[in-house]
């Protein structure tokens, strides 16, 4: 590769226009390099060297419309921190007096009077607004992760929830986001976990304690996804890495043979218990919380 050319990206960050290329070699180099993916094409007109970041792509966008691209939605929640859904597109905010077009992993939004904060040198939705919005656009179950991982991000509070829940009264979905922020909770550890609640509080259960902890008869700290300490019934979500997993299966071996020896009941669920087999499900709890009760 050309040393001016090397340079020339070097200076602007990873990326440059095919018009900077071309000046600095020929078109018939340029056309081999961009065939043997020595250069990629990120946007039209713009290239990088290899295989290109995120960050190249942002870069990319900020060279094309000189001005750094304000981002929002799911790029905008993994910025802040709590993106759950893990979407493969870069969503931003169109530039003022600019036009940029949704295309191939870029998909342009217009959010008029959205709040923006400053996230590592780049303009984002703010994180509450960031967290209302996705959630608008998830089934409920996936609403409410977004709205547990916002809390738990340490980014924003309930309260800013509710805020922005307000700004963005009448948008579709709204409703259903907002008669979730009560049932938030910044404890569940990951989006099944979220889901996994949702199925027990839906299915009439009494709301479950999270990340509950528990001293087992050697002294030694225990903890649960959901529990019901004043009749000593726990859940736990089973993940499909803890499946491949010997060391956490041992683990939890010990910890369920642990609390059972202080009378708690440790029922384990799976993923296909959350979404596909919620009424058995919530039977199995919901039997054991009676027999607790009962007994």
């Amino acid at each position: 590769m050309d040393a001016e050319l090397i340079r020339l990206f070097d200076a602007q960050n990873g990326v440059a226009t095919s018009a900077q290329i071309l000046a600095a070699i020929s078109r018939h180099s340029f056309e081999r390099a961009v065939d043997s993916g020595v250069l990629e094409r990120i946007w039209h007109g713009i290239y990088c060297l290899g295989e290109p970041t995120e960050q190249m792509l942002l870069h990319g966008l900020d060279f094309a419309c000189g001005k750094k691209v304000p981002l929002c939605l799911a790029s905008a929640a993994a910025l802040h921190g709590f993106d759950t859904e893990g979407s493969s597109d870069l969503h931003v905010l169109n530039p003022p007096e600019r036009q940029l077009r949704s295309a191939d992993g870029l998909v342009v939004h217009r959010r008029d009077g959205a709040p923006l904060t400053c996230v590592d040198g780049r303009y984002v939705t703010a994180p509450a607004w960031t967290a209302i919005e996705v959630a608008r656009a998830l089934r409920r179950p996936r609403a409410l992760a977004t709205l547990d991982a916002a809390l738990r991000s340490g980014t924003c509070t309930r309260t800013d929830l509710w805020r922005a829940a307000l700004e963005q009264a009448g948008r579709r979905g709204i409703v259903n986001v907002r008669n979730l922020i009560a049932l938030a909770d910044g404890r569940a550890e990951s989006p099944m976990e979220s889901e996994a609640r949702l199925v027990m509080l839906d299915g009439g259960l009494p709301t479950p304690e999270l990340q509950f902890e528990v001293i087992d008869g050697n002294g030694k700290l225990r903890r649960v996804d959901f529990a019901w300490p004043q009749d000593s019934v726990a859940v736990e979500y089973d993940s499909l890495d803890w499946h491949g997993n010997p060391d956490a299966l041992r683990d939890d071996r010990r910890r369920t043979a642990a609390l059972m020896d202080i009378g708690w009941t440790v029922i384990s669920i799976v993923f296909e218990d959350v979404r596909h087999g919620q009424r058995e499900m919530v039977a199995r709890i919901n039997a054991q919380l009676s027999h607790a009760r009962a007994a």
